[in-house]
């Protein structure tokens, strides 16, 4: 009887100690704060909350795991659901760093770091379903079904960034320094979805040995009258989608022929860079058999190229080109032993891409010697501004590279566009609209395109457009050309390179026709309406009462 007496006063001095706290945390709350939802939270109260919170999981609950399997297309399912219902409050990269999150009290948390992803897949899961009280999390029970909860937990999970990963970039991330190339190939036992995709695309097929398979060269040689040449003068073929040139080996390197297929087009032509194009021409030869393609082409058409020896580690833009040297990670199959670009910030993210999908140059010309067209001793995880400066835009004149309005107009600029965008300034990353693992839609796009726009951009969504419909914002009918968001935002004005043949500006701004009239910049309104004038388009966008005249001028 004295024990049960003994454990009953010292429950009663827990409860009153608890109360004592709540009660001090209350009083601190309400008069020293104010209760504004804009003041920080101190540790203490993250600390309470996180503790309620957690204490508030049923156990049998926090003990459930995740039915759903580690598909790719699961994860690509949790995160479109994610972005269309979670990304207002935690951002696309789940860090909470939106204008909502911060305002929020208790902050919105950083779904990437360890208090989140320490919780279990049923306390993630139960958390989704039934919202946490007196804080921003609402209950989703209702507006998902189970498995939709379910793939949205797969998502979080992959946003963990624990074991030291830090979510800004490092040279300390991932491999280490004595980590070596282990060749695509290695990869395909572990991921054998994503390999299979892979092989399909554009990246896995830029340089082709034509002695190791029959179609390698598309044309028929034998109607090549710009610059005859027999099969066995070509060691690499490159190029499959819009252009295909031929190089041919001298020694240890590689040198293009000077001629090209154009793919689209169908027929041959001169392959020559003059002076008066790339910056790199004026230091070679007017000849392209004194023009290597090591320092102009082969470092982003491979993975590891070595300036000294002029080998490769494997021609492509192989799975090690953006997740690093994979050696560590066959012997040690954990997060920290690779590269992965998506547990990176959106800088570190996107340079990823932005190494050889820019036109610019090296911080060091030349190195050794050399004139390279491309960001040497740039590796995934480092920074690529230490190696690589973007062509600079000279506003009001329209140069080898840009329009005059700063929009690219060359082959291969998409980051260069993508840079100066209110999309890159706001984090989102180039996966978030492509899959170079590959897909069956068009550029590798995640979703077409039209969808893809969609998931952040409607009447109803908070980035707009402001419209009651999008005909009403386009004002175009519904599934008309004019009524595709890429239409007029992303233009195809940009040259791959050869005649008629078109890539999609990245800047995301909308081309006026007054801006044809003053900065010779191609609009697509009378890129559409070709039988039309800039004054009839100009006038006739005046008329849309949603759009400010000032941007119509």
């Amino acid at each position: 009887m004295a024990t049960s007496k003994g454990v009953l006063r010292v429950l009663l001095g827990v409860v009153a100690v608890g109360l004592v706290c709540a009660t001090t945390l209350l009083a601190y709350v309400v008069f020293w704060s104010g209760l504004r939802a804009s003041a920080e939270p101190t540790r203490l109260e993250e600390i309470v909350a996180r503790t309620v919170r957690n204490w508030a999981i049923p156990r049998g609950e926090g003990r459930i795991t995740n039915p759903i399997a580690a598909t790719a297309d699961n994860l690509q399912a949790g995160r479109d659901e994610f972005r269309a219902q979670c990304a207002s409050c935690h951002g696309y990269d789940g860090r909470g760093l939106t204008r909502v999150g911060r305002n929020l009290h208790p902050r919105t948390p950083n779904l990437s770091a360890a208090p989140t992803q320490e919780l279990s897949d049923g306390a993630l899961h139960y958390i989704i379903e039934n919202g946490v009280p007196l804080t921003g999390m609402a209950a989703w029970s209702t507006a998902h079904h189970a498995a939709d909860a379910w793939k949205l937990v797969l998502f979080i999970r992959s946003l963990d960034v624990r074991g030291g990963r830090p979510t800004v970039t490092s040279d300390t991330q991932g491999p280490s320094s004595s980590a070596h190339y282990v060749g695509s190939k290695a990869c395909e036992n572990c991921h054998a979805d994503e390999y299979r995709r892979w092989k399909q695309t554009p990246m896995a097929n830029v340089v082709r040995d034509p002695a190791h398979s029959e179609g390698n060269i598309f044309p028929d040689l034998s109607t090549n009258t710009v610059y005859p040449f027999k099969p066995d003068d070509v060691a690499l073929v490159y190029g499959s989608l819009w252009k295909q040139r031929y190089f041919k080996k001298v020694g240890d390197d590689y040198f293009p022929l000077p001629v090209q297929w154009e793919v689209r087009n169908k027929k041959w032509s001169r392959y020559f860079v003059g002076n008066a194009g790339d910056w790199w021409a004026v230091h070679y030869p007017p000849d392209n058999m004194q023009r290597p393609t090591g320092p102009t082409c082969d470092g982003c058409h491979s993975v590891g190229y070595d300036i000294h020896t002029k080998q490769v580690a494997e021609w492509n833009v192989g799975c090690e080109r953006c997740h690093g040297p994979g050696s560590e990670h066959i012997e040690k199959k954990t997060s920290m032993s690779i590269v992965n670009p998506t547990h990176m910030d959106p800088v570190a993210a996107n340079d990823t891409c932005i190494q050889c999908h820019s036109q610019g140059r090296p911080r060091t010309i030349p190195i050794e010697g050399t004139y390279y067209d491309w960001p040497v001793g740039y590796a995934v995880g480092k920074r690529l501004a230490d190696f690589w400066t973007l062509e600079a835009r000279k506003l009001g004149e329209q140069d080898f590279y840009y329009f005059a309005d700063g929009t690219a107009h060359k082959n291969r600029m998409q980051g260069n566009d993508f840079s100066q965008s209110l999309m890159y300034r706001r984090g989102i990353t180039c996966f978030d609209c492509h899959d170079v693992h590959g897909t069956s839609n068009p550029a590798q796009l995640i979703k077409p395109a039209q969808e893809l726009c969609l998931n952040c951009h409607g009447s109803a969504a908070a980035n707009g457009p402001r419209a009651s419909t999008l005909e009403a914002h386009t004002h175009h009918k519904a599934d008309s050309a004019g009524s595709q968001c890429v239409s007029c935002h992303m233009p195809a004005i940009e040259t791959e390179g050869v005649p008629g043949v078109n890539v999609h500006a990245h800047t995301f701004n909308i081309i006026t026709p007054a801006m044809t009239d003053r900065y010779k910049v191609p609009n697509a309104c009378t890129a559409c309406h070709a039988d039309k004038s800039t004054d009839w388009a100009t006038e006739a966008m005046s008329g849309w009462s949603d759009v400010s005249p000032w941007r119509v001028q």
